[in-house]
């Protein structure tokens, strides 16, 4: 009986060694085929830039009107209406590029005091109407003009709201396209020269990927850029940036 314990002792003892054995060289494998990877990879990442203008705004502008009865409140806004259309196309614009949107109604009321100066409620005051125009045209220096001086309108009774134009460019695709290609080919010069001082051979495109893009109001530097990509609107000279990352293998 004393035997068999001993026996079953041992053989323990020895599964126990093996064990331990190969988990350590499994490790120092595991550590070896790593650091071999680490060694025999290199990596740059190239960007590229390009200047541009925009050819495509989009100013949008708002006007209301406010009257006691509807009837007379909606006469007051198709009135208005006209009045801007007739100076936006008598400013060069073409009645395409011209949307006017549907006229948002609402009613007003006013506080009621007391002689005291008490707040005793509300009463009906009246209906305040709105009606949104939006410009979408490649005129841009007339919109410009146009968005910049609405002095007109308002001598006529207007009362016109103007949003600053939007700026867009419609050759954005192809730009970005000719920017991942010019950026690819800066990061592969990166990896040449680096390979080459270091004596090193480089073999087979082993990972690469793409940054996000930015595009910032020109001259405006790197601290516009955003983490998820910028998108300027504001500006009609923009810079558009991307940069593009590869990897390689060594031989």
């Amino acid at each position: 009986m004393e035997q068999n314990t001993k026996k079953s002792s041992w053989i323990s003892s020895l599964i126990i060694g093996l064990s331990i054995i190969i988990s350590c060289s499994a490790i120092a494998f595991g550590l070896a085929h790593f650091r071999s990877e680490s060694v025999h990879t290199i990596a740059a990442t190239g960007s590229a830039s390009v200047d541009f203008e925009s050819d495509l705004v989009i100013w949008r502008g708002s006007f209301s009107a406010a009257a006691y009865t509807s009837q007379a409140a909606y006469d007051k806004i198709k009135k208005d209406a006209n009045l801007v259309k007739k100076y936006l196309t008598s400013n060069g614009l073409n009645e395409s590029e011209i949307v006017f949107n549907s006229v948002d109604i609402s009613t007003t009321f006013r506080d009621i005091y007391d002689d005291n100066g008490n707040y005793t409620g509300q009463e009906f005051n009246g209906y305040n109407l709105t009606q949104s125009v939006v410009i979408t045209s490649s005129n841009i220096d007339t919109v410009d003009m146009i968005s910049r001086d609405i002095s007109s309108l308002l001598d006529q009774g207007v009362e016109f709201t103007s949003d600053s134009p939007e700026y867009y460019y419609t050759g954005l695709d192809e730009l970005k396209l000719d920017l991942i290609d010019k950026a690819s080919v800066n990061a592969k010069d990166r990896i040449d020269i680096i390979a080459k001082n270091s004596g090193a051979n480089i073999g087979k495109l082993m990972n690469s990927s793409l940054g996000v893009f930015q595009i910032t109001a020109r001259n405006s530097g790197t601290g516009s850029y955003s983490y998820d990509g910028a998108f300027d609107t504001s500006s009609r000279d923009k810079t558009a940036t991307i940069t593009v990352r590869l990897e390689y293998d060594l031989k």
